[in-house]
């Protein structure tokens, strides 16, 4: 049921019309298009009046992978090992988290988040952590809400890896693709996912998430 969105981001009154989500999500494997996604809704919502910002939560891999390259290292995995690697990767991302939300509290704004906590569980798991590492990981994001809508842009690995080759910054093997987009369906939280087609053009992609959220 797609969710009506209103120029008063606060929750309704019972009984009342729905608002806009005060934190929606975009999540996926590296190509899905989270970070278009993201700032294209942002804009779009806010042109309709609604106090809507673009929001982003990365872990720092790309840039510390882009760092590795100029020190003689292939990657961040490379520089700081597949454990520290993890480690910066979950500390970043929890202090992005973090600092938005309080942005989106202070400010009283509809946050478009690009990634969320459960992008940390699904890095976890697809580059092969063990499972304390996932526990310890849950117990530290524990702490911030689940967002009023997460949206799975489930794009083919094949498709994804041809958009991460044409951005010219960075490489994924299709190996990786893969495991990366079952570990996003393996997760608990994927049944409450809003599960979006990114397969298409960025115009189809906006339109169908504008369409859920109610601003179509």
């Amino acid at each position: 049921m797609a969710l009506l969105a209103q120029s008063d981001p606060a929750p309704a009154p019972s009984g009342g019309p729905r608002r806009t989500p005060r934190t929606i999500a975009l999540v996926g494997i590296d190509g899905s298009g989270k970070t278009t996604q993201a700032r294209v809704v942002a804009a779009e919502l806010a042109a309709t009046g609604i106090r809507a910002v673009y929001r982003q939560n990365a872990g720092g891999r790309h840039w510390f992978g882009r760092m590795a390259t100029l020190v003689g290292r292939t990657d961040a995995e490379d520089l700081f090992g597949r454990r520290g690697a993890l480690i910066v990767e979950s500390v970043l991302r929890w202090l992005a988290i973090a600092r938005n939300l309080v942005r989106r509290l202070a400010h009283r704004e509809a946050a478009v988040m690009d990634r969320y906590a459960v992008c940390q569980y699904a890095s976890l798991r697809a580059h092969g952590a063990r499972p304390s590492a996932e526990r310890f990981a849950r117990l530290a994001y524990r702490l911030f809400p689940r967002p009023d809508v997460t949206f799975f842009l489930a794009v083919d690995p094949e498709i994804a890896q041809e958009r991460i080759e044409r951005r010219g910054y960075d490489t994924e093997t299709m190996e990786y693709l893969r495991t990366a987009d079952a570990a996003y369906r393996s997760l608990p939280e994927y049944p409450t996912f809003v599960v979006i087609d990114a397969n298409g053009t960025p115009e189809q992609v906006t339109k169908a998430i504008l369409a859920e959220i109610g601003q179509a």
